[in-house]
């Protein structure tokens, strides 16, 4: 089957790609608006792209009217958020943030998420959240339908005992984000493998974060 992405309209497009590039992490991020209300919306349109400078890419679509969701006018008003990875335990509640509500009015108080402040940016974390990257914005590109945000990482939060501060090593057999799998479709991480070589049986006896 060939697919010609000229002959096929935004929404098409849209469709294809998101149930098709997946699994997606997804950050669920935290912005101040200008009365000072915390925001919180989660995206799948989004990923790590280095570490020198430690930098994320968070893409934000335009709604239908042309309006900005609350989450790119604020980063565009102050330039800062925080991104937080969302778990098994959180994911209920992520999914729900992601429900339209007037710009006075927060998803966290809500849904029955906590705020925490952040070391170094105005914008809350979440405490429930296993991880939360405070972020300044590094860049910006805009397009037709979007804005796509290149956040620079000044602090990490982790969830005490998730990270080795000698090793750096992240304890993954206890981490358990959930990944975007097409419409309100989602998937745990919890069936995973190693490619390196080892039989099965060196693997299984082999703790997931000593691979």
């Amino acid at each position: 089957m060939e697919i010609d992405f000229a002959q096929l309209t935004a929404y098409q497009r849209y469709k294809l790609m998101a149930s098709l590039i997946v699994p997606r992490p997804i950050a669920l991020v935290t912005t101040l608006g200008a009365s000072g209300v915390a925001n919180a919306a989660p995206f799948s349109m989004f990923n790590m792209l280095g570490e020198d400078p430690p930098i994320v890419m968070l893409s934000i679509n335009r709604l239908k009217d042309g309006r900005l969701k609350d989450t790119a006018a604020n980063i565009l008003a102050n330039g800062e958020f925080v991104v937080h990875i969302s778990d098994e335990a959180i994911a209920a509640k992520m999914h729900a943030c992601g429900e339209s509500l007037p710009p006075e009015v927060s998803e966290l108080e809500r849904f029955g998420l906590h705020a925490l402040p952040s070391q170094t940016v105005k914008p809350p974390r979440i405490a429930e959240a296993p991880v939360a990257f405070e972020c300044v914005l590094h860049e910006k590109l805009e397009t037709e339908s979007r804005y796509v945000f290149i956040g620079r990482v000044l602090w990490l939060h982790a969830r005490d005992g998730l990270v080795d501060a000698q090793t750096w090593r992240v304890r993954l057999q206890d981490y358990h984000p959930v990944g975007r799998f097409g419409a309100s479709f989602y998937i745990t991480t919890r069936d995973r493998f190693a490619i390196d070589g080892q039989d099965r049986e060196s693997r299984a006896s082999t703790p997931i974060d000593e691979i």
